[in-house]
């Protein structure tokens, strides 16, 4: 198996990369092939898929998380290839492991090529995976994008302990993901929000019925 490609980039287009290694070009699928610097060295974690028509392609990523986020995608019945490297060429890790830790169904299915219906297939397919594998020591992010899926994962633990339901959880996390998306925010002020937001929404509830 081909774990690891180091060489030149010598072209870049919208979702693939073509790599000189020793006189020989690959052409390699990737989520966000624009990003790579022409001329320049890179190193992509691959993984080679076959297709029984098709023959063997080769897809590469710029970190052994994103590989390891692909190939979980790809583990959910009918959820291809293509359909993965899609999903993250339209968010990046952490996101879609924060939607589907979340259940947030509705984020994922705003990803293009994604309905209602398979959305909800692969968070269900997923949830619990991810959260094994994150509490295993299995799935490890680089520390940035780490700390803000382990964010996330504290709040609806601590949540969940406190008895709130799931949907509670879900509508704060999303609201607070949005709210926070671009700010850095300690995880006891986290909290603090979320609960706050909670209290609101339990308080409507209660003035409307």
């Amino acid at each position: 198996m081909i774990d690891i490609i180091k060489g030149i980039i010598y072209e870049a287009q919208e979702k693939s990369v073509s790599i000189l290694v020793n006189g020989f070009g690959f052409k390699i699928a990737t989520p966000r092939g624009n990003e790579w610097s022409v001329d320049q060295q890179g190193t992509l974690y691959t993984y080679l898929h076959w297709h029984a028509e098709q023959g063997p392609s080769l897809f590469g990523f710029s970190t052994a998380f994103e590989r390891t986020v692909f190939l979980l995608i790809i583990e959910c019945p009918k959820i291809g290839p293509s359909i993965a490297l899609n999903i993250l060429h339209q968010l990046t890790p952490s996101q879609f492991l924060e939607i589907v830790t979340s259940q947030n169904e509705k984020g994922l299915s705003n990803v293009n090529g994604i309905g209602a219906k398979k959305a909800e297939q692969i968070i269900v397919e997923l949830k619990h995976k991810v959260a094994k594998l994150t509490s295993s020591g299995l799935l490890v992010a680089p520390q940035d994008a780490q700390e803000s899926f382990m964010y996330w994962q504290q709040v609806n633990e601590i949540l969940l302990s406190l008895n709130y339901s799931k949907q509670e959880i879900q509508k704060v996390i999303q609201l607070l993901s949005k709210k926070y998306a671009d700010q850095p925010i300690a995880l006891d002020q986290l909290i603090r929000s979320a609960l706050s937001l909670l209290s609101s929404i339990n308080t409507s509830s209660i003035e409307r019925s």
